[in-house]
């Protein structure tokens, strides 16, 4: 099981490249300022971090227990980022419609998008991370 440092730098360097990203595509898309939506994605970013690191803690330990392991398959990886974000929607929902002053559905309207790319970037870091930081327990077992 990953360590507590691993798991921080995990969760640093997906929200960094997360804002990095986010920011303009999202000021682009729904032609709002830079400076408002950064600001936004910063707060989510924050938001989501605490959340990446309690939900990643707390599905490995379920994993672990299940399975014996925390290697992920590819339909397992799928299921964990779909459950991580539609947590994370819940609590981002009011936040993107006050802070932008939008109605709750068009809040849910970014929200979703938001969520969709963050599934499929969830979906490609973690993969890349666990190629890049494999686990010792791997090199027993091949990802499926």
């Amino acid at each position: 099981m990953r360590t507590t440092r691993d798991r921080i730098r995990h969760a640093l360097g997906f929200e960094v490249l997360g804002i990095a990203l986010v920011s303009p595509l999202g000021a682009l898309v729904f032609d709002l300022p830079l400076a408002d939506m950064g600001l936004l994605v910063v707060a989510s970013a924050t938001l989501a971090m605490a959340w990446t690191y309690i939900y990643n803690l707390g599905f490995d330990h379920a994993l672990q227990r299940v399975t014996g392991g925390t290697q992920k398959t590819f339909a397992l990886r799928i299921f964990h980022a779909v459950l991580f974000e539609a947590g994370l929607m819940v609590v981002l929902l009011p936040l993107i419609s006050v802070w932008l002053g939008v109605s709750l559905w068009q809040a849910f309207v970014m929200d979703l998008a938001f969520a969709l790319f963050y599934m499929i970037y969830a979906l490609v870091y973690n993969w890349a991370y666990d190629y890049l930081f494999p686990l010792p327990e791997w090199s027993r077992t091949p990802d499926p």
